[in-house]
């Protein structure tokens, strides 16, 4: 009798222990439950965006500078949103018990956080370009147009840009892209802040993340 009954009893404390196990993922859950795709998107059209906005400006002139026409900008952020996507097409598993999903998601945060440093800096050149180009006084010299912050300075800085017939596109047209690279660029710079977070979020805060420890007939997980 003594023995029926410890043996009933180990199954027990056997079946309690087995609950102790995290629950099993739903594995018919849809995939944009699982990772934002939402964020990697608009990643995507934001960058085409920037790299669009961009090409238009130096279409302008050909002589303005790559910190003017931040293209490059717009093809980094493109290459992080791709990324996203490959992170998105990963079959996810909480504990990240596959190298290739570690990789993808600790890439996908690096780059998230340089996307944010380069909107930021793109931000900077933009709204010091646009304070530039709303000061200028310009005037047509053949096809070039000649622009300065004050006439009235001889020693003051001139701005040379080539290839313009009408100096209205740079007082102008130049400043309303320079305006326009400012707003895509905050959002940009926001998007990606967005995904910094969730990676860093669902890596230390909402994913089960543990050491699992004891015996093999008494296995337990300890939260770590």
């Amino acid at each position: 009798m003594g023995q029926g009954q410890k043996g009933s009893s180990d199954k027990t404390e056997g079946k309690e222990k087995r609950h102790d196990f995290p629950p099993p993922e739903d594995g018919h859950k849809c995939r944009v439950c699982r990772f934002p795709l939402l964020v990697a998107l608009l990643q995507l059209l934001l960058g085409v965006a920037v790299t669009a906005v961009a090409f238009l400006m130096l279409a302008i002139s050909p002589s303005l500078s790559a910190r003017e026409t931040p293209h490059w900008a717009g093809i980094i952020l493109c290459l992080v949103s791709i990324l996203g996507f490959i992170l998105y097409c990963v079959t996810y598993l909480p504990d990240e018990r596959t190298s290739m999903q570690f990789i993808a998601k600790f890439l996908y945060f690096i780059l998230c956080t340089v996307g944010l440093v380069i909107s930021v800096l793109v931000m900077a050149f933009a709204g010091h370009h646009y304070s530039q180009a709303s000061s200028f006084i310009c005037e047509q010299a053949g096809q070039d147009c000649v622009c300065t912050l004050d006439k009235e300075d001889p020693i003051a800085r001139t701005f040379v840009y080539e290839g313009v017939s009408d100096c209205e596109a740079i007082t102008g047209t130049l400043t309303l892209y320079f305006l326009l690279q400012i707003m895509l660029n905050l959002a940009q710079a926001l998007v990606c802040a967005v995904g910094a977070f969730i990676m860093w979020k669902h890596r230390y805060q909402a994913f089960f993340a543990g050491l699992q420890i004891g015996s093999l007939s008494t296995q337990q997980w300890q939260k770590v």
